[in-house]
C-alpha cells in the first residue's frame, strides 16, 4: 500500500494500492477503468476519509499557451498546472480576469470540475472549451462552455456517470475589456484598483482569513454557501435580523456558510483530530491527529445543527473519498 498522507493537503493517514503519474498524454492510456482509480492534481478539495482500495494517478501535465486576438486573449493551460501560478504568469503578460481567483489552491484541470470561484467571479466566465479524456472508452472529445453545465461550484464533470472523464487541457477567453471585479465582500473598500492591486488585495484577504495547508491541513471551504429563496430569507431575518446575504436573483440569495456555522456555535470546536478554525469556520483542518470518522462526525454534527437551526441543508464543498472511491457526507 502507497501513503496519501503527503497526496492530499488535509493530510489524514490514508494509503491506496498503488501511485501512478501522467507526465505525457499517452500515460492515459494506462489508467485502467476496469478498476478503482482516482485522479489527482495536488489534492486540495478531496479528503481521504479511509484507505482508497484502488489506484491513485497523479496529473503532471504542463504547458501554457497564449494567443492574442483583437478582442480578447486565448489561454489554454494543461490541467496540471498549478492554477495560482496560471493566474500570475496571465497578470504578468498583461492578461486580466483572474485576479479575483488569485490564491485558490489545486490545479488548471480542477478548476472547471468546481467551477471555482471567489469574490464575485467564477471561473466559468473565461472558459471557451475543455479538452477531456475517456478513460473507460479511450476516446478524445472538447466540450464548449455550455456543454459544461456550470453551477455554482458545480459542472458536469462532478456527475457520477462522467467519473471516467479526465481533463487534459481548459481553453480560457479573457476579453481584452475586462474591467476589475470589486463589488463582493471586502473587495468594496477599493478604489479603483489597478488589476495587481486587485490581486495583492485578494492574496492579503485569504491569507489572512485561511489556514495554510502546508501548516495546517485543511481543504480550503468545506461547504459551499447555501443558496435560499428569499421568503426564506424573510423568515430568518426576522430571528436574525443581521444575516448576511448576496443576491443571485430576483428569486434567491447566497447566505455565507461560515455565519450560519459560527451562529450555530462551531466556531473552534474540535472532534478528535479535526477542529473548526476560530477565525474562518467554513473551514475544518487537522490538529495532526486526526481519522477520516472525525472529519464525518464534525461534519455531519455542523449540518445537522444547521438544518435544525436554520433550516439549510449544507452541502459539502469538498470531495469526501472512501474505500470504493466517492462517498456522500
Amino acid at each position: 500500500m502507497n501513503d496519501l498522507r503527503l497526496r492530499h493537503t488535509f493530510g489524514l493517514n490514508a494509503s491506496c494500492r498503488q501511485v501512478n503519474f501522467i507526465d505525457r498524454l499517452i500515460d492515459l492510456y494506462g489508467v485502467a477503468s476496469d478498476r478503482p482509480y482516482w485522479i489527482l492534481g495536488e489534492g486540495s478539495n478531496c479528503v481521504f476519509i479511509d484507505n482508497f482500495d484502488g489506484d491513485v494517478w497523479i496529473n503532471r501535465l504542463h504547458g501554457v499557451d497564449v494567443c492574442e486576438r483583437d478582442k480578447h486573449f486565448a489561454v489554454a493551460a494543461a490541467s496540471g498546472e498549478n492554477w495560482h501560478s496560471l493566474v500570475q504568469f496571465c497578470l504578468s503578460k498583461g492578461i486580466h480576469g483572474f485576479e479575483n481567483l488569485a490564491l485558490i489552491p489545486g490545479t488548471v484541470g480542477a478548476a472547471p470540475i468546481q467551477n471555482i470561484g471567489a469574490y464575485g467571479v467564477e471561473v466559468a466566465e473565461f472558459i471557451d472549451t475543455v479538452e477531456v479524456f475517456d478513460t473507460r472508452t479511450q476516446q478524445r472529445f472538447a466540450l464548449a462552455n455550455t456543454e459544461c453545465q456550470f453551477g455554482y461550484r458545480d459542472s458536469i464533470f462532478k456527475h457520477a456517470e462522467h467519473r471516467h472523464w479526465f481533463i487534459e487541457k481548459v481553453h480560457f477567453q479573457i476579453p481584452k475589456a475586462r474591467q476589475v471585479v470589486t463589488h463582493y465582500g471586502e473587495l468594496k473598500a477599493l478604489l479603483s484598483p489597478t488589476p495587481q492591486q486587485l490581486f495583492d488585495a485578494v492574496v492579503d484577504i485569504r491569507q489572512s482569513k485561511l489556514p495554510d495547508p502546508n501548516i495546517q491541513g485543511n481543504a480550503g471551504s468545506f461547504f459551499k454557501n447555501p443558496v435560499i429563496q428569499r421568503p426564506h430569507l424573510a423568515l430568518l431575518q426576522a430571528q436574525y435580523p443581521d444575516i448576511p446575504y448576496f443576491e443571485v436573483d430576483t428569486q434567491r440569495v447566497k447566505v455565507p456558510a461560515a455565519w450560519l456555522i459560527d451562529q450555530a456555535g462551531f466556531k473552534g470546536r474540535s472532534v478528535g483530530g479535526v477542529k473548526c478554525h476560530e477565525k474562518q469556520p467554513l473551514v475544518l483542518f487537522n490538529t495532526g491527529a486526526a481519522q477520516g470518522a472525525d472529519v464525518l462526525l464534525l461534519a455531519r454534527s455542523i449540518q445537522h445543527q444547521i438544518k435544525e437551526q436554520f433550516d439549510i441543508a449544507l452541502e459539502n464543498e469538498v470531495r469526501l473519498i472512501g474505500h470504493g472511491g466517492l462517498i456522500n457526507l
